[in-house]
């Protein structure tokens, strides 16, 4: 009983109404607002202001709500501890990566820890940095893959391989013969860049105002295979990481003297959160695969 009453007071809070909490878990609204009455009458407290169009926490369910999550998510982890295996043959993993890594790292990875561990299951999302800060600290990912420079003290940063920005182009772009360029050259450069939810997109801004350089950028784009498109059937230039264009026939890396644009990639994780086998022999496996890759020019692996 008292787990049904906490999953209705979080779905009230949630949807800040009874008859849309109601609907988001398939019960009738008098049975939800009588769970949620009962535990307000054991609690001896209002968790709810009822008066408005909208249904509000008061102060005392503010309050409970902080301890409520708390406790979910703890419940949440004594779940999977109980059904992690520690010889991996069942289980499941949920991992996310930022954009740029689906393009040459992810493949490479999933096909190794599969193949590995083919009874366990994964969920693999493609998301911001930001999105996967939050659900890490809310426990709805276990293992991300992102860049360092997080300000948030709450989560484990594991070193992972440092990835190289070249100026990538197409095979009949003017420049194609070039191995490197000057940086005051992209000054004369049209990009073609994504857009400014990316990680991607701050670093080479960042990277552009330090060294005073202002490339036209005439056009922005939200998606990586977007860009890579662009770049195949116009002469517009872009940077990416130089793996992505050796993964591609008809693209071209060039580097930038005397100062490359680097960048760290890390495994990210809830401190003191749960570690599942799972979780252990991907972050294993996610090492040797980044150092398999760290052969090619402009990738290059961290040592451990």
């Amino acid at each position: 009983m008292l787990a049904r009453q906490v999953r209705y007071f979080l779905a009230v809070a949630e949807h800040q109404s009874f008859t849309r909490a109601a609907e988001a878990l398939y019960v009738s609204q008098p049975a939800l607002s009588q769970q949620v009455r009962l535990m307000e009458e054991s609690l001896g407290v209002q968790l709810f202001d009822r008066s408005g169009r909208t249904t509000r926490l008061t102060d005392s369910g503010e309050v409970y709500l902080q301890y409520v999550r708390r406790a979910s998510q703890e419940f949440g982890e004594a779940k999977r501890a109980i059904n992690d295996v520690n010889d991996l043959s069942r289980g499941a993993l949920r991992v996310a990566v930022t954009p740029t890594f689906t393009t040459y790292l992810v493949g490479p990875l999933i096909e190794a820890f599969h193949s590995s561990y083919p009874n366990i299951s994964l969920s693999v999302r493609e998301i911001s940095q930001e999105q996967m800060e939050e659900m890490l600290l809310s426990d709805k990912i276990d293992v991300g893959i992102a860049f360092s420079g997080t300000l948030t003290p709450d989560l484990d940063l594991d070193p992972l391989l440092v990835e190289t920005l070249a100026l990538v182009v197409s095979t009949g772009h003017p420049l194609a013969s070039e191995i490197s360029i000057g940086l005051e050259a992209l000054n004369a450069e049209s990009l073609v860049l994504l857009s400014a939810e990316f990680a991607t997109r701050d670093q080479i801004d960042s990277f552009g105002r330090q060294h005073g350089i202002r490339p036209h950028v005439q056009i922005e784009a939200n998606s990586i295979s977007a860009v890579i498109e662009i770049v195949r059937r116009t002469k517009l230039s872009t940077l990416l990481p130089a793996t992505i264009a050796f993964a591609h026939q008809d693209l071209v890396a060039i580097s930038l003297d005397p100062e490359r644009l680097k960048r760290t990639a890390v495994l990210m994780q809830r401190k003191e959160g749960y570690r599942s086998a799972a979780s252990k022999a991907f972050v294993t496996l996610a090492k040797e695969v980044a150092l398999g890759l760290g052969d090619g020019e402009g990738l290059q692996c961290l040592d451990r």
